[in-house]
């Protein structure tokens, strides 16, 4: 059973018409940057539950998360109605082990996600901690539309912060901007243009993949690696180059 504790809503940060950060504060357990946990309301005498990932850093006092709003969905609607004050619920301890612990030691680790998915990222970034044993970080945010890449502000203060480590790539699919690649991540690998825009090669002699997002793209992403760069799936009991997280 879940350790449930009472949470009130800081802040609604609304980014697009489907997408905002939901800022809370609870009395929380800490937690590890990449995890997630899981936040509910009551709503018509049932608790309906989801699990979200931590965007902040856990040192701060404000939690954030980042959420789509799904028209039909049980939860996410009436999350996004909730105004500064009002209660929700928040479990105690966090879950996950889509971590920095979990990474071996390379040169390029590389952070592949799809649209909210980029939360466990910022969070880890934010951070800051054991970050130092990586000469490169790239950042990869794919989404459909250029309006849906958020946090662009905090990103680029965050490049600020690690000068000339992290290296920032936005990806859209569904229209061509100057400052996007075009396109889906899987294909963007497999013709060597998302690594001729960073000018870093993805391999298994110095590179780590973390993966996070879309199921399809995240499995297309891994059999896409295993095949044509020999990388394989990191395990606790073997340690590999690529470490992902289903975000639903």
């Amino acid at each position: 059973m879940s350790d449930w504790v009472n949470a009130q809503v800081h802040e609604i940060k609304n980014w697009t018409n489907d997408l905002f950060s939901l800022r809370i504060k609870a009395p929380i357990c800490p937690f590890i940057a990449g995890q997630f946990t899981k936040i509910a309301l009551e709503l018509d005498g049932k608790r309906i539950q989801r699990a979200y990932s931590y965007v902040n850093s856990p040192d701060d006092e404000i939690l954030e998360f980042y959420l789509t709003i799904v028209p039909e969905g049980k939860l996410s609607p009436y999350l996004h109605i909730l105004k500064p004050g009002k209660k929700l619920m928040i479990t105690k301890k966090a879950c996950g082990s889509f971590v920095l612990d979990s990474i071996p030691q390379c040169k390029n680790l590389w952070m592949l996600s799809t649209g909210t998915a980029i939360g466990p990222y910022l969070s880890i970034l934010q951070y800051g901690k054991d970050l130092d044993r990586f000469e490169n970080i790239i950042l990869v945010h794919a989404t459909r539309y250029s309006a849906d890449l958020s946090f662009s502000s905090l990103i680029k203060n965050l490049q600020k912060k690690y000068i000339g480590k992290l290296h920032f790539q936005t990806v859209v699919s569904r229209e061509k901007t100057p400052e996007s690649l075009c396109g889906r991540i899987p294909y963007l690998i497999s013709n060597s243009e998302l690594e001729n825009a960073i000018k870093l090669d993805i391999n298994a002699q110095h590179s780590h993949v973390m993966l996070c997002g879309n199921p399809g793209m995240v499995h297309e992403t891994q059999q896409l690696l295993k095949n044509t760069r020999g990388m394989q799936i990191n395990l606790k009991s073997k340690p590999g180059h690529i470490t992902s997280e289903n975000y639903w």
